[in-house]
């Protein structure tokens, strides 16, 4: 027994022996160390392609196409809420694109470093061969770069890549509030007053900015938009999709050959979260023709508190849609200076369908962006804090658009006049800016 005891003990002391003997052979031999690394993080290779230092050529546009013609990069960004790592909003091929590598910048010394690329295709592309994607790499230790490639390779020239601003990388104080994301504004689209109407009462609930990935609209809606954008109000992001994508006017796969549903919706999104991170408490994921309206406060920031008192550790607050058909109408405000704008005066139209218990009642969402992971159009697909359905008497999503119930007579809708709350607001910050711009 004791010698059998004595053997153990030796067996045990050659096995720490030898492991120090690694650990002090990687600490003096870092290709040693690399290829440890590598072994327990195999996405990051840590590697400084000899002789290479930062260059590249600086990304012109918001979708920028790897040379492969499979994988488009929006941006990236700093993400350190798990690990040190930049996360690259992107659309990939969910089937040809295996394989991705980050080419980081690091500053002072200008040094390269290429990390493996982990590639998150998100769960609800809806049949689609392309999807939102997220491109996460490890970022190289005792660096912040600045700036990211991605290649398919860990080699090549990188004279020859374009060079993406990390964004995120320095914690902001929150410049304002609400964030409202409008994604994706298509179509040649025209509807100028429900519009306006629809930014005016987001400011009237405490917007202070307004977010829109657009690919197309008319002359007079540019205008608009240039009248916000000098207000300060709008930021207008450029959405050419099509210019690199056959994209769908709808949420789901129809097998007409297109490439990605509505516009790449979903991927305007999450680039709309991250893009305002730092800048905003709160970010709205919702269309244009639809306003979240407060049953029992005044305003989103007194019902926020609110909600975030009951709920605590909740990232994500999800609101009821209901239809507000626009082909019934009230008389009351018939404002005869409006008539000559395109689009629909949503004072007329307080006729809500009923719910129809058998279908789902999509939702959308005001969020906490910094506990949003990944989000689809309904609902967020990773995050950190609870969701919660709030309450229909607490707030729903006020939707003016076509029916979805055409073939209910009047007196089966509900009269619902929330919206006129506001009226006397509404109608006069309206007329401000339509003399402004459209009148």
């Amino acid at each position: 027994m004791t010698h059998c005891g004595k053997k153990h003990v030796c067996a045990v002391v050659t096995c720490i022996l030898i492991f120090a003997s690694i650990l002090i052979c990687s600490w003096k031999d870092p290709q040693l160390q690399n290829n440890i690394t590598r072994k327990i993080f195999p996405q990051a290779t840590t590697a400084s392609p000899a002789g290479q230092l930062c260059r590249g050529k600086p990304a012109q546009n918001v979708i920028t196409p790897l040379i492969d013609n499979r994988t488009f990069i929006i941006s990236p960004y700093f993400d350190n809420r798990e690990s040190k790592v930049t996360r690259v909003i992107g659309i990939v091929h969910h089937e040809d694109v295996k394989q991705l590598y980050c080419w980081f910048c690091c500053q002072p010394d200008g040094k390269v470093y290429v990390s493996r690329a982990k590639i998150d295709v998100h769960s609800d592309r809806f049949g689609f061969p392309y999807g939102a994607t997220d491109i996460v790499c490890l970022e190289p230790e005792n660096c912040d770069p600045t700036h990211v490639s991605i290649h398919q390779s860990p080699h090549g020239n990188i004279d020859q890549l374009p060079r993406f601003e990390i964004k995120n990388r320095k914690a902001e104080t929150f410049s304002v509030d609400f964030t409202v994301c409008i994604s994706a504004m298509f179509g040649n689209y025209n509807n100028v007053l429900q519009f306006i109407q629809s930014v005016e009462m987001y400011k009237i609930l405490g917007v202070q900015k307004v977010v829109i990935y657009k690919n197309n609209c008319s002359h007079l809606m540019e205008k608009v938009l240039r009248f916000y954008m000098e207000e300060g109000t709008v930021e207008v992001i450029p959405w050419p999709i099509n210019s690199h994508l056959k994209v769908s006017s709808e949420w789901q796969f129809t097998l007409d050959a297109t490439h990605i549903g509505y516009y790449g919706q979903i991927t305007a999104l999450n680039d709309c979260i991250y893009r305002n991170m730092q800048r905003s408490k709160f970010v709205v994921l919702n269309d244009a023709d639809e306003i979240i309206l407060p049953l029992k406060h005044p305003d989103w920031k007194t019902m926020m508190n609110s909600l975030q008192e009951q709920n605590p550790g909740t990232g994500v607050f999800l609101f009821e849609n209901h239809i507000f058909p626009k082909t019934v109408s009230t008389h009351v405000f018939n404002i005869s200076s409006w008539d000559t704008v395109p689009g629909v005066n949503i004072l007329q139209h307080v006729h809500r369908e009923p719910d129809r218990k058998e279908l789902f009642n999509p939702r959308k969402m005001i969020i906490d962006p910094r506990k949003v992971i990944q989000t689809s159009v309904h609902s967020v697909l990773r995050a950190y804090g609870n969701s919660v359905n709030v309450p229909m008497d607490v707030a729903l999503i006020y939707h003016c658009r076509v029916p979805l119930q055409g073939n209910l007579p009047r007196e089966s809708l509900i009269r619902d006049t929330t919206l006129w709350r506001y009226n006397s607001s509404l109608i006069m910050n309206v007329n401000k800016v339509l003399y402004q711009t459209v009148l």
